[in-house]
């Protein structure tokens, strides 16, 4: 199933996906359609031709410019078609066949529109956030009714883990956000927070804990490095979905590691 022919194939669909992100992108904060019309470029519009719509290729071929006008194509158009390809290589070589991991691919998939989203009008979205609770309710059921669960084999166990881990992002987000008077955060991040949680609960609520402070720590580097280079002050506000994002991809490859290294030094 993970053999390096599949893994290229998940990679090359990753980057064909990251390309309708980028739609996705472009399109859903101003409440366009991502179907229609055809992807075109913003300042001639000029329909791109299909030869000019490769992922990743299309974008080195042309020097990041349109080929009618000349107009510069942003870096983050193939940097997202990669991160995606990425993503999807990284899932096929986990191992498409557990229903987590597949579950896991989702959200990732939707967390790299979100954060380019987040990080160009600091707003989070509610039509791509929604339906990620659809997809953690039915990819945590499937996995308890295929494997038990993904870390213990007890159903009962990890889904009082995933409550534990939805309720732990939720109150704490949600507390952050409370107490701020939404200055610190969006109520976008309140909103992805449990579905966050809850899939690191399923794992761990250790684990969920773990996601937290990879987190925050992500975002206490960044700002720390943005306000030392002047390129954000005490009070500007910096979109945190980002740093959501770093933490539950954090916590989602190494945490288990991190958590058991942890607790057999420790404990």
């Amino acid at each position: 199933m993970n053999s390096p022919l599949f893994i290229v194939v998940a990679f090359m669909l990753g980057a064909a996906v990251g390309s309708f992100l980028n739609v996705v992108i472009s399109r859903v904060p101003e409440e366009l359609s991502v179907i229609s019309p055809s992807s075109r470029c913003p300042v001639c519009e000029r329909p791109i031709r299909r030869r000019d719509n490769i992922p990743i290729v299309s974008w080195l071929v042309l020097r990041g410019r349109c080929r009618t006008c000349r107009t510069r194509i942003p870096a983050s158009y193939p940097l997202v078609e990669l991160a995606t390809a990425v993503v999807w290589a990284a899932a096929a070589a986990w191992g498409l066949e557990n229903p987590y991991v597949v579950m896991s691919l989702v959200i990732a998939t939707a967390l790299i529109a979100l954060t380019v989203i987040d990080l160009r009008i600091h707003r989070l979205p509610r039509v791509l956030v929604t339906p990620l609770y659809v997809v953690v309710v039915i990819g945590l059921g499937i996995d308890a009714l295929v494997s038990g669960s993904t870390k213990t084999g007890d159903p009962s166990s990890a889904l009082i883990g995933a409550a534990i881990g939805a309720a732990l992002w939720a109150l704490v987000i949600g507390g952050l956000w409370w107490f701020s008077g939404g200055s610190g955060m969006g109520f976008g991040d309140v909103t992805l927070a449990p579905v966050l949680g809850a899939t690191l609960g399923w794992l761990s609520p250790l684990v969920a804990g773990f996601g937290l402070i990879a987190a925050f720590t992500a975002g206490a580097i960044i700002g720390g490095i943005l306000m030392l280079t002047g390129r954000a002050q005490r009070r500007s506000r910096i979109p945190f979905g980002p740093f959501l994002a770093v933490g539950w991809l954090a916590a989602v490859t190494v945490g288990p590691v991190v958590v058991d290294a942890y607790l057999a030094t420790f404990l």
